[in-house]
């Protein structure tokens, strides 16, 4: 009886551990109990496809490993280095190179050079600006 406890809590474990890896992270709070932003996101590019916004924000969460399921709880007005912050509340934990593969992902899909557009206030919506200008054949 025990040995059957004790095998169902590994497999339970395992499987968690596999689903998580699968999907990626959570966003930290307090944006992961957002409801779905998408809304927001229509009133602020309401001339954009809502595939594009939702392909920019898919974009974002894999650049920081976050989960597929968490792009819409994101916000155009969201400042990117609050979420970094948000994430890493100590300068002591190392990260995972979050903005090393933004600005990486940006150039290669987008030609948009992080760097060149950096500033501690970045938003969301004004990385997907510039994503737009940069874009070919947008509207």
């Amino acid at each position: 009886m025990m040995n059957t406890a004790i095998t169902i809590i590994i497999i339970t474990i395992v499987i968690s551990v596999l689903l998580l890896g699968e999907s990626g992270g959570f966003l930290p709070l307090p944006f992961r109990s957002r409801t779905c932003q998408g809304r927001g996101w229509r009133q602020h590019f309401p001339q954009t496809p809502i595939k594009e916004i939702r392909d920019f924000l898919l974009f974002f969460v894999k650049a920081f490993a976050f989960s597929d399921n968490e792009k819409l709880k994101l916000r155009p007005d969201d400042k990117i280095l609050e979420i970094y912050k948000a994430l890493y509340p100590s300068k002591w934990t190392p990260d995972a190179l979050e903005f090393e593969t933004l600005a990486k992902d940006l150039q290669q899909r987008y030609s948009v050079e992080l760097e060149k557009i950096w500033r501690d206030d970045l938003t969301l919506g004004d990385l997907f600006t510039e994503c737009l200008r940069a874009m070919p054949n947008t509207r």
